[in-house]
Protein backbone atom coordinates (compact mmCIF):
# COMPACT_ATOMS: atom_id res chain seq x y z
CA UNK A 1 0.00 0.00 0.00
CA UNK A 2 0.92 3.39 -0.79
CA UNK A 3 -0.84 6.41 -0.35
CA UNK A 4 -0.02 10.33 -1.33
CA UNK A 5 -1.40 13.57 -0.61
CA UNK A 6 -0.29 16.26 -3.00
CA UNK A 7 -1.54 20.40 -2.51
CA UNK A 8 -1.52 23.08 -4.35
CA UNK A 9 1.93 25.12 -4.78
CA UNK A 10 1.33 27.77 -1.36
CA UNK A 11 1.34 31.21 -3.08
CA UNK A 12 2.40 33.91 -0.54
CA UNK A 13 2.62 37.81 -1.22
CA UNK A 14 4.25 40.60 0.38
CA UNK A 15 2.79 44.05 1.88
CA UNK A 16 3.33 45.34 -1.89
CA UNK A 17 1.47 42.45 -3.63
CA UNK A 18 4.39 40.67 -4.93
CA UNK A 19 3.55 37.22 -5.20
CA UNK A 20 6.80 34.80 -4.00
CA UNK A 21 8.08 31.21 -4.53
CA UNK A 22 5.51 27.89 -4.67
CA UNK A 23 5.99 24.55 -2.41
CA UNK A 24 4.29 21.42 -2.59
CA UNK A 25 3.43 19.50 0.86
CA UNK A 26 3.15 15.75 0.21
CA UNK A 27 1.74 13.69 2.77
CA UNK A 28 2.37 9.84 2.88
CA UNK A 29 -0.32 7.41 5.02
CA UNK A 30 0.91 4.73 6.87
CA UNK A 31 -0.60 1.42 5.83
CA UNK A 32 -1.33 -0.39 8.85
CA UNK A 33 -2.64 2.51 11.09
CA UNK A 34 -3.50 5.32 8.46
CA UNK A 35 -1.61 7.73 10.31
CA UNK A 36 -0.21 10.43 8.30
CA UNK A 37 3.33 10.93 8.42
CA UNK A 38 4.01 14.92 7.19
CA UNK A 39 6.93 16.40 6.19
CA UNK A 40 7.78 20.29 7.76
CA UNK A 41 8.84 22.71 4.78
CA UNK A 42 9.50 26.36 5.26
CA UNK A 43 10.23 29.52 2.68
CA UNK A 44 11.13 32.29 3.89
CA UNK A 45 12.21 35.94 2.54
CA UNK A 46 14.73 37.67 5.09
CA UNK A 47 13.53 41.03 6.41
CA UNK A 48 9.77 40.51 4.47
CA UNK A 49 7.78 37.50 5.76
CA UNK A 50 8.27 33.95 6.97
CA UNK A 51 5.89 31.58 5.67
CA UNK A 52 5.08 27.74 6.98
CA UNK A 53 3.68 24.78 5.78
CA UNK A 54 3.09 21.83 8.52
CA UNK A 55 1.15 18.74 8.50
CA UNK A 56 -0.93 20.45 5.39
CA UNK A 57 -1.73 23.09 7.89
CA UNK A 58 -1.97 26.43 5.86
CA UNK A 59 -0.46 29.50 7.68
CA UNK A 60 -0.85 33.28 5.99
CA UNK A 61 1.68 35.70 5.25
CA UNK A 62 2.85 37.75 7.92
CA UNK A 63 5.55 40.64 8.17
CA UNK A 64 8.66 39.80 10.08
CA UNK A 65 8.20 39.55 13.32
CA UNK A 66 4.56 39.28 13.66
CA UNK A 67 2.68 35.45 14.64
CA UNK A 68 1.31 34.08 11.88
CA UNK A 69 -2.59 33.46 11.25
CA UNK A 70 -3.77 30.26 11.32
CA UNK A 71 -6.36 28.99 8.64
CA UNK A 72 -8.07 26.02 7.67
CA UNK A 73 -6.56 22.60 6.75
CA UNK A 74 -5.73 22.74 3.33
CA UNK A 75 -7.06 20.60 0.83
CA UNK A 76 -4.83 18.33 -1.12
CA UNK A 77 -5.85 18.68 -4.95
CA UNK A 78 -4.45 14.88 -5.37
CA UNK A 79 -4.69 11.88 -3.95
CA UNK A 80 -3.64 8.88 -5.25
CA UNK A 81 -4.22 5.69 -3.64
CA UNK A 82 -2.14 2.27 -4.36
CA UNK A 83 -3.38 -1.19 -3.15
CA UNK A 84 -5.15 0.84 -0.35
CA UNK A 85 -5.80 -1.11 2.71
CA UNK A 86 -10.42 -1.13 3.63
CA UNK A 87 -9.44 0.97 6.52
CA UNK A 88 -7.67 3.78 4.36
CA UNK A 89 -10.83 3.21 1.53
CA UNK A 90 -13.51 3.94 4.62
CA UNK A 91 -11.46 7.42 5.79
CA UNK A 92 -11.50 8.46 2.61
CA UNK A 93 -14.94 7.64 2.11
CA UNK A 94 -15.49 9.89 5.49
CA UNK A 95 -13.21 12.31 4.37
CA UNK A 96 -14.97 13.41 1.02
CA UNK A 97 -18.46 11.72 1.83
CA UNK A 98 -18.20 9.51 -1.44
CA UNK A 99 -18.21 5.79 -1.87
CA UNK A 100 -15.41 4.50 -3.39
CA UNK A 101 -15.75 1.34 -6.08
CA UNK A 102 -15.11 -2.16 -4.99
CA UNK A 103 -12.14 -3.85 -6.58
CA UNK A 104 -15.07 -6.05 -8.64
CA UNK A 105 -16.64 -3.02 -9.19
CA UNK A 106 -13.57 -1.55 -11.02
CA UNK A 107 -13.54 -4.48 -13.54
CA UNK A 108 -16.66 -4.57 -15.12
CA UNK A 109 -17.37 -3.52 -18.64
CA UNK A 110 -20.33 -1.75 -18.62
CA UNK A 111 -20.29 2.10 -19.41
CA UNK A 112 -22.65 2.76 -17.05
CA UNK A 113 -20.65 1.39 -14.12
CA UNK A 114 -16.94 2.75 -15.00
CA UNK A 115 -18.55 6.52 -15.79
CA UNK A 116 -20.46 8.02 -13.54
CA UNK A 117 -22.01 11.25 -11.66
CA UNK A 118 -23.08 10.91 -8.07
CA UNK A 119 -23.77 13.66 -5.89
CA UNK A 120 -21.49 16.06 -8.48
CA UNK A 121 -18.57 13.88 -7.58
CA UNK A 122 -17.78 12.00 -11.11
CA UNK A 123 -16.10 8.37 -11.51
CA UNK A 124 -14.60 7.17 -14.40
CA UNK A 125 -12.69 3.58 -14.71
CA UNK A 126 -10.16 2.83 -17.40
CA UNK A 127 -7.94 0.24 -18.03
CA UNK A 128 -4.48 1.36 -18.22
CA UNK A 129 -1.44 -0.42 -20.35
CA UNK A 130 0.98 -2.15 -17.64
CA UNK A 131 4.27 -4.41 -17.75
CA UNK A 132 4.38 -3.08 -21.53
CA UNK A 133 8.05 -4.00 -21.62
CA UNK A 134 7.82 -7.46 -20.62
CA UNK A 135 6.48 -10.56 -22.37
CA UNK A 136 2.91 -10.66 -20.68
CA UNK A 137 1.47 -7.56 -20.89
CA UNK A 138 -1.57 -6.30 -18.90
CA UNK A 139 -4.25 -3.61 -18.76
CA UNK A 140 -4.66 -2.29 -15.10
CA UNK A 141 -8.19 -1.19 -14.02
CA UNK A 142 -7.39 2.58 -12.71
CA UNK A 143 -10.28 5.01 -10.85
CA UNK A 144 -10.61 8.82 -10.98
CA UNK A 145 -12.89 10.36 -8.84
CA UNK A 146 -13.45 14.17 -9.27
CA UNK A 147 -14.95 15.29 -6.38
CA UNK A 148 -14.89 19.05 -5.53
CA UNK A 149 -11.36 20.36 -6.07
CA UNK A 150 -9.66 16.85 -5.46
CA UNK A 151 -8.96 14.07 -7.51
CA UNK A 152 -8.72 10.52 -5.83
CA UNK A 153 -6.81 8.01 -8.07
CA UNK A 154 -7.65 4.46 -6.97
CA UNK A 155 -5.27 1.86 -8.42
CA UNK A 156 -3.69 -1.77 -7.68
CA UNK A 157 -0.99 -1.73 -10.25
CA UNK A 158 1.66 0.89 -10.64
CA UNK A 159 1.87 1.72 -14.23
CA UNK A 160 4.63 3.79 -15.72
CA UNK A 161 2.65 6.76 -16.56
CA UNK A 162 1.64 7.21 -12.93
CA UNK A 163 5.70 7.02 -11.90
CA UNK A 164 6.46 9.54 -14.43
CA UNK A 165 3.62 11.50 -13.67
CA UNK A 166 4.72 11.89 -9.80
CA UNK A 167 8.10 12.93 -10.81
CA UNK A 168 6.97 15.61 -13.01
CA UNK A 169 5.29 16.69 -10.15
CA UNK A 170 7.49 16.60 -7.55
CA UNK A 171 10.32 18.74 -10.02
CA UNK A 172 7.28 21.06 -10.88
CA UNK A 173 4.99 21.68 -8.63
CA UNK A 174 2.83 23.79 -10.97
CA UNK A 175 1.62 20.49 -13.01
CA UNK A 176 -0.58 20.20 -9.83
CA UNK A 177 -2.22 23.20 -9.01
CA UNK A 178 -5.73 22.00 -9.02
CA UNK A 179 -7.40 18.66 -9.56
CA UNK A 180 -8.60 19.23 -13.09
CA UNK A 181 -4.59 19.09 -13.95
CA UNK A 182 -4.03 16.83 -12.59
CA UNK A 183 -6.38 14.47 -13.84
CA UNK A 184 -5.53 15.76 -17.81
CA UNK A 185 -2.04 15.65 -16.85
CA UNK A 186 -2.09 12.20 -15.81
CA UNK A 187 -4.59 11.28 -19.29
CA UNK A 188 -1.70 12.56 -21.19
CA UNK A 189 1.38 10.79 -19.84
CA UNK A 190 -1.04 7.38 -20.17
CA UNK A 191 -1.10 8.95 -23.87
CA UNK A 192 2.49 9.51 -23.97
CA UNK A 193 2.82 6.24 -22.74
CA UNK A 194 0.76 4.76 -25.57
CA UNK A 195 2.40 6.26 -28.45
CA UNK A 196 5.69 5.32 -27.09
CA UNK A 197 4.37 1.62 -26.97
CA UNK A 198 3.03 1.70 -30.39
CA UNK A 199 5.95 3.22 -32.37
CA UNK A 200 8.29 0.57 -30.59
CA UNK A 201 5.87 -2.13 -31.33
CA UNK A 202 6.20 -1.06 -35.17
CA UNK A 203 10.05 -1.30 -34.91
CA UNK A 204 9.50 -4.54 -33.80
CA UNK A 205 7.32 -5.72 -36.10
CA UNK A 206 9.83 -4.01 -38.80
CA UNK A 207 12.53 -6.47 -38.09
CA UNK A 208 9.85 -9.03 -37.70
CA UNK A 209 8.82 -8.49 -41.46
CA UNK A 210 13.04 -8.66 -42.64
CA UNK A 211 12.67 -12.37 -40.68
CA UNK A 212 9.76 -13.70 -42.39
CA UNK A 213 10.78 -12.84 -45.79
CA UNK A 214 14.60 -13.51 -44.98
CA UNK A 215 15.81 -16.62 -47.28
CA UNK A 216 15.73 -20.21 -45.54
CA UNK A 217 20.32 -20.32 -45.37
CA UNK A 218 20.11 -17.24 -43.12
CA UNK A 219 18.39 -19.35 -40.32
CA UNK A 220 17.46 -22.43 -39.22
CA UNK A 221 13.76 -23.10 -40.66
CA UNK A 222 11.92 -24.70 -37.11
CA UNK A 223 13.21 -22.35 -34.50
CA UNK A 224 13.07 -19.08 -36.39
CA UNK A 225 9.79 -19.65 -36.98
CA UNK A 226 9.45 -21.02 -33.82
CA UNK A 227 10.73 -17.48 -32.42
CA UNK A 228 8.97 -15.42 -34.90
CA UNK A 229 5.86 -16.83 -34.12
CA UNK A 230 5.71 -15.95 -30.60
CA UNK A 231 7.11 -12.47 -31.32
CA UNK A 232 4.15 -12.03 -33.72
CA UNK A 233 1.81 -13.52 -30.46
CA UNK A 234 3.23 -10.76 -28.31
CA UNK A 235 3.02 -7.82 -30.61
CA UNK A 236 -0.60 -8.87 -31.16
CA UNK A 237 -1.01 -9.26 -27.81
CA UNK A 238 0.29 -5.90 -27.45
CA UNK A 239 -1.74 -3.81 -29.77
CA UNK A 240 -4.99 -5.75 -28.68
CA UNK A 241 -4.75 -4.74 -24.72
CA UNK A 242 -3.60 -1.29 -25.83
CA UNK A 243 -6.38 -0.54 -28.35
CA UNK A 244 -8.62 -1.85 -25.16
CA UNK A 245 -7.30 0.99 -23.13
CA UNK A 246 -7.40 3.62 -25.92
CA UNK A 247 -11.00 2.68 -26.04
CA UNK A 248 -11.63 3.63 -22.64
CA UNK A 249 -9.91 6.54 -22.73
CA UNK A 250 -11.95 7.47 -25.60
CA UNK A 251 -14.71 6.79 -23.65
CA UNK A 252 -13.36 8.85 -21.10
CA UNK A 253 -13.21 11.83 -23.07
CA UNK A 254 -16.83 11.74 -24.36
CA UNK A 255 -18.17 11.88 -20.75
CA UNK A 256 -15.65 14.79 -19.85
CA UNK A 257 -16.52 16.60 -23.07
CA UNK A 258 -20.24 16.38 -21.69
CA UNK A 259 -19.63 18.04 -18.28
CA UNK A 260 -20.55 21.67 -17.36
CA UNK A 261 -17.70 22.25 -14.86
CA UNK A 262 -14.88 21.89 -16.85
CA UNK A 263 -13.78 25.23 -17.73
CA UNK A 264 -13.20 26.38 -21.70
CA UNK A 265 -9.70 25.84 -21.52
CA UNK A 266 -10.05 22.38 -19.82
CA UNK A 267 -11.77 21.14 -22.23
CA UNK A 268 -9.33 22.60 -25.26
CA UNK A 269 -6.79 20.75 -23.77
CA UNK A 270 -9.25 17.91 -23.47
CA UNK A 271 -9.83 18.30 -27.51
CA UNK A 272 -6.28 17.67 -28.09
CA UNK A 273 -5.91 14.82 -26.03
CA UNK A 274 -9.03 13.51 -27.77
CA UNK A 275 -7.38 13.76 -31.12
CA UNK A 276 -4.27 12.33 -29.67
CA UNK A 277 -6.25 9.25 -28.80
CA UNK A 278 -7.61 8.89 -32.02
CA UNK A 279 -4.53 9.09 -34.24
CA UNK A 280 -3.16 6.49 -31.96
CA UNK A 281 -6.04 4.09 -32.23
CA UNK A 282 -5.61 4.71 -36.40
CA UNK A 283 -1.54 3.66 -35.31
CA UNK A 284 -2.77 0.62 -33.27
CA UNK A 285 -4.86 -0.62 -36.27
CA UNK A 286 -2.42 -0.52 -38.55
CA UNK A 287 0.19 -2.58 -35.89
CA UNK A 288 -2.64 -5.10 -35.40
CA UNK A 289 -3.24 -5.68 -39.54
CA UNK A 290 1.06 -5.56 -39.90
CA UNK A 291 0.34 -8.19 -37.03
CA UNK A 292 -2.10 -10.26 -39.27
CA UNK A 293 -0.24 -9.69 -42.18
CA UNK A 294 2.68 -11.13 -40.68
CA UNK A 295 1.12 -14.29 -39.31
CA UNK A 296 -0.41 -15.44 -42.28
CA UNK A 297 2.64 -14.88 -44.08
CA UNK A 298 4.59 -16.86 -41.41
CA UNK A 299 2.27 -19.66 -41.71
CA UNK A 300 2.66 -20.03 -45.12
CA UNK A 301 6.47 -20.09 -45.52
CA UNK A 302 5.60 -22.79 -43.19
CA UNK A 303 3.32 -24.12 -45.43
CA UNK A 304 5.41 -23.86 -48.40
CA UNK A 305 8.71 -25.42 -46.56
CA UNK A 306 6.42 -28.61 -45.79
CA UNK A 307 5.48 -29.01 -48.91
CA UNK A 308 8.86 -29.06 -50.12
CA UNK A 309 9.36 -31.30 -47.83
CA UNK A 310 6.59 -33.49 -49.06
CA UNK A 311 7.54 -33.09 -52.22
CA UNK A 312 11.12 -34.39 -51.88
CA UNK A 313 9.45 -37.75 -50.51
CA UNK A 314 7.17 -38.17 -53.25
CA UNK A 315 10.09 -38.04 -55.91
CA UNK A 316 11.95 -40.29 -54.72
CA UNK A 317 9.06 -42.63 -54.02
CA UNK A 318 7.87 -42.41 -57.57
CA UNK A 319 11.84 -42.38 -58.63
CA UNK A 320 12.12 -45.84 -56.80
CA UNK A 321 9.13 -47.29 -57.84
CA UNK A 322 10.14 -49.14 -61.19
CA UNK A 323 13.39 -50.24 -59.31
CA UNK A 324 11.56 -52.07 -56.61
CA UNK A 325 8.74 -53.18 -59.38
CA UNK A 326 11.58 -55.08 -60.89
CA UNK A 327 13.50 -56.93 -57.73
CA UNK A 328 9.77 -57.81 -56.52
CA UNK A 329 9.54 -59.47 -59.92
CA UNK A 330 12.96 -61.58 -59.96
CA UNK A 331 12.14 -61.98 -56.35
CA UNK A 332 9.07 -63.95 -56.48
CA UNK A 333 9.66 -68.13 -55.87
CA UNK A 334 8.11 -69.61 -59.11
CA UNK A 335 9.34 -72.63 -60.92
CA UNK A 336 9.40 -71.81 -64.51
CA UNK A 337 11.25 -68.30 -64.72
CA UNK A 338 13.91 -68.34 -67.75
CA UNK A 339 15.51 -65.60 -67.01
CA UNK A 340 17.11 -67.18 -63.70
CA UNK A 341 18.99 -69.87 -65.87
CA UNK A 342 19.88 -67.06 -68.27
CA UNK A 343 23.53 -66.22 -68.04
CA UNK A 344 23.44 -61.94 -68.22
CA UNK A 345 20.25 -62.30 -66.25
CA UNK A 346 21.29 -60.60 -63.27
CA UNK A 347 23.33 -57.38 -65.03
CA UNK A 348 20.55 -57.12 -66.86
CA UNK A 349 17.98 -56.90 -64.13
CA UNK A 350 20.68 -54.54 -62.23
CA UNK A 351 20.74 -52.25 -65.34
CA UNK A 352 17.01 -52.07 -65.68
CA UNK A 353 16.28 -51.31 -61.80
CA UNK A 354 19.44 -48.53 -62.58
CA UNK A 355 17.51 -47.16 -65.68
CA UNK A 356 14.67 -47.32 -64.25
CA UNK A 357 15.22 -44.54 -61.33
CA UNK A 358 17.36 -42.26 -63.66
CA UNK A 359 14.82 -41.59 -66.29
CA UNK A 360 11.58 -40.13 -63.79
CA UNK A 361 14.50 -37.96 -62.20
CA UNK A 362 15.28 -36.80 -65.72
CA UNK A 363 12.11 -36.28 -66.32
CA UNK A 364 11.18 -34.03 -62.96
CA UNK A 365 14.47 -32.57 -63.57
CA UNK A 366 13.24 -31.29 -66.77
CA UNK A 367 9.67 -30.22 -65.97
CA UNK A 368 11.29 -28.29 -62.85
CA UNK A 369 9.99 -29.82 -59.85
CA UNK A 370 13.44 -30.26 -58.11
Amino acid sequence: MDTNEFFAPARTTSDEGSSSENATDTETHDGASGAAATEASVAKVPGVLDVSSVSGDETTATPSGKSPVSKAPRTPVWVDLLSPSNDEIHEIEKRFGIEVPTREEMQEIELSSRLYDEDGALFMTVSVLNRAASDAPQTAAVTFILVKKTLITLRYADPVPFKTFIRRVNRSPSLAHSAETVLFGLLEQIVDRLADVMEQAAADLEGLSNQVFASPEDRKSDQGHQETLRQIGRAGNLSGKAKDSLLNLHRLGLFLSTQARLKKDAKARLKIISRDIVSITEHANFIANKVTFLLDATLGMISLEQNNIIKIFSVAAAAFLPPTLIASIYGMNFEVMPELDWQFGYPVAIGLMVLSAVLPLWYFKRKGWL
